[in-house]
């Protein structure tokens, strides 16, 4: 934030979220829904969002209530060590993840219009360090009409496909509802180590909370419908493909542009607050920056594709890191350790780590994700009802 003291807006907050929401990544995955066919994939793409936005929606809450960012929440219930220890990892997945963003959008692109991977790189990386220049209070006042031609663009696109006609109903085999939904989930529920960065400077914390979640649940759903749609009308879950196949050059260059901006601006930004976190001489704006240029260099000289997994795996940290958050606040008279570093909350969020990296070898009909923000928020219920005996 510019001013720590300046409050943002239910429209800001919500404007913000719709905007990281539309995203090249979430039509990407929702292309990989196509063998379920048209119903199964919707019904898959509803039920998962509304389990991971109802989660977004808890973080988002505590950090506006709370006033505090999401390293700040986790120090609550893991103390200051514990706290640092989660920013340190958070810094490096998002550094990574805008790498990562960075390339795919440069590379989808490049494949739309001349002028080579790298040069879109730099476009997409520039735009985004003006992104934080701008800062969150300027931004409200551009999130408008971007998000207005955002959802204009989508639409478009969805308008094209569907004039195609009749939908394929899904092939056989492939991707079993189970792994559907934890794909649903998995998009909200990869912005909850950052929600309260956001939130924390909420003029109504209940209202912005609530439209943050909702507006991503909107934008989001109809970016997986849209990718869903597409690939059974195009045959391909190549984004890029289909795009060109529906004719969609110069639109299909903004889809690409605007959402791999919006959606990457949180990463470096968040990445910005964890910094502060960490080492508070440091400013949010100036480290947000700087990870942004680290991720523009890693996108441009190193191949990110090995790293995808490894990052996979640090993100894998935070569904039970968040779930001991959530269990000390609502169900624990919003507990917060005095320790350096509170032991019971790590036996809790390791239990949930081992557990989320097993389940994940199996085809559960629900998905990982909540069982196992379920059990960890019961162990930590119950190692806190004995801690009090």
């Amino acid at each position: 934030m510019d001013n720590k003291n300046e409050k943002t807006t239910v429209l800001s907050n919500g404007l913000l979220w719709f905007a990281a929401a539309c995203s090249l990544a979430e039509i990407i995955t929702g292309a990989l829904f196509a063998p379920l066919g048209m119903a199964k994939g919707t019904a898959a793409i509803l039920s998962g969002h509304l389990i991971g936005c109802y989660l977004l929606y808890l973080m988002a809450l505590i950090g506006a209530k709370q006033r505090q960012c999401s390293m700040e929440i986790a120090g609550r219930s893991f103390g200051r060590s514990g706290s640092n220890f989660f920013a340190l990892l958070n810094i490096l997945q998002l550094v990574g993840w805008t790498a990562v963003m960075i390339i795919s959008g440069a590379r989808a692109v490049s494949q739309l219009f001349s002028g080579g991977e790298n040069l879109w790189a730099l476009v997409i990386g520039g735009l985004i360090i003006l992104w934080v220049l701008l800062g969150l209070r300027r931004l409200g006042k551009l999130h408008l009409p971007v998000c207005a031609l955002l959802l204009i663009l989508s639409l478009v696109l969805a308008v094209v496909v569907f004039k195609s006609g009749a939908l394929p109903a899904g092939a056989a085999g492939g991707l079993s509802f189970g792994a559907a939904l934890e794909l649903s989930i998995a998009m909200p529920l990869s912005w909850l180590p950052l929600v309260a960065d956001y939130t924390r400077h909420s003029a109504r914390p209940q209202a912005s909370a609530a439209v943050s979640a909702a507006a991503y649940f909107g934008g989001s759903c109809l970016m997986y419908f849209i990718g869903l749609a597409a690939a059974c009308y195009a045959g391909t879950s190549d984004v890029v493909q289909i795009m060109l196949a529906a004719g969609l050059g110069l639109c299909g260059l903004l889809i690409v542009v605007l959402s791999t901006v919006t959606t990457t601006f949180l990463d470096v930004w968040s990445a910005g607050v964890c910094s502060h976190h960490l080492f508070s001489f440091i400013d949010e704006k100036k480290a947000a920056v700087t990870a942004c240029l680290v991720g523009l260099v890693l996108a441009v000289f190193v191949p990110m594709e090995q790293y995808e997994n490894f990052l996979y795996l640090i993100g894998s940290v935070f569904a039970p890191m968040a779930a001991v958050v959530m269990a000390d606040y609502f169900f624990c008279a919003k507990y917060q350790t005095e320790a350096k570093l509170e032991i019971t909350a790590f036996i809790c969020w390791l239990a949930g780590f081992v557990l989320y990296r097993v389940l994940l070898g199996f085809d559960l009909p629900c998905g990982s994700t909540l069982p196992v923000m379920a059990v960890v928020v019961l162990l930590r219920c119950l190692l806190m009802s004995k801690k009090r005996d």
